[in-house]
């Protein structure tokens, strides 16, 4: 039997009544049609999911009875970080999401030289959120409980500028590059990877990641569109040093 999880932004506890949202609430009783008693389980970002049944299924308000709490262990050993120029449409969208189910820690939209999407704050506000939005529906499905950290869009050396030195492995991801995952040995600080948008990076950039410790990785001899050659790589990586 399929588990329904949903998330919701508010502390949970095992013996408390929890109010869904009002998205959750109409995807609970209009779309799945659940009915009073029967199980669900809830999550909030915090490793944990959190058991329950609905008390209350009407429809202006959903309410679960949280009965117990559980650790969620499937977080990679092996910390990832997605540093994607931001790409068109419902690509980034794919991206987003495939990259949370994949298993990504942190997710860092970037605009750089080739960028076509031009997104000013309060457009780059909504993107977030919607985003955020995504990440939530496919941690949903794919059972994670802690959601991969997303920012707003950054210029690719205000990025660079902020970026600590933490020891993470540093890639970008190049049709020239020298770099093969399998010959990669992350530590355990993990992995940063830049993926260029849908013209690929530029010049500058280049040079700019160059010059701040990043490695050309190579996939192999074909060319991938953006919103595959992440994904491919981040699967990558995981298969031959994460939890695959």
């Amino acid at each position: 039997m399929r588990t329904i999880r949903i998330h919701v932004e508010q502390p949970l506890a095992p013996g408390s009544a929890v109010t869904l949202p009002a998205q959750a609430a109409e995807h609970v009783a209009r779309v799945l049609r659940l009915a009073a008693g029967e199980p669900v389980v809830l999550f909030n970002g915090d490793g944990h999911d959190y058991a329950g049944r609905l008390a209350e299924v009407g429809k202006r308000q959903v309410t679960v009875a949280v009965e117990s709490r559980a650790p969620v262990t499937c977080e990679s050993p092996l910390p990832l970080v997605l540093a994607q120029g931001v790409a068109r449409g419902e690509k980034m969208d794919l991206i987003v999401q495939k990259a949370t189910e994949l298993g990504v820690a942190a997710i860092v939209p970037l605009v750089t030289e080739r960028s076509e999407v031009k997104l000013d704050g309060e457009r780059a506000a909504k993107r977030l959120a919607h985003w955020q939005a995504v990440i939530a529906s496919a941690c949903e499905q794919c059972g994670r409980a802690v959601l991969p950290r997303i920012v707003a869009p950054l210029p690719l050396a205000t990025w660079l500028g902020a970026l600590p030195d933490d020891g993470a492995l540093r890639l970008a991801l190049l049709p020239e590059g020298d770099g093969r995952g399998r010959d990669l040995v992350p530590p355990a600080a993990g992995a940063i990877l830049v993926v260029g948008p849908e013209g690929g990076l530029g010049e500058r950039d280049v040079a700019s990641l160059e010059a701040n410790g990043f490695r050309g990785l190579q996939l192999g001899p074909r060319i991938l569109r953006t919103e595959t050659a992440g994904l491919a790589a981040l699967a990558a990586l995981q298969a031959l040093h994460g939890d695959f």
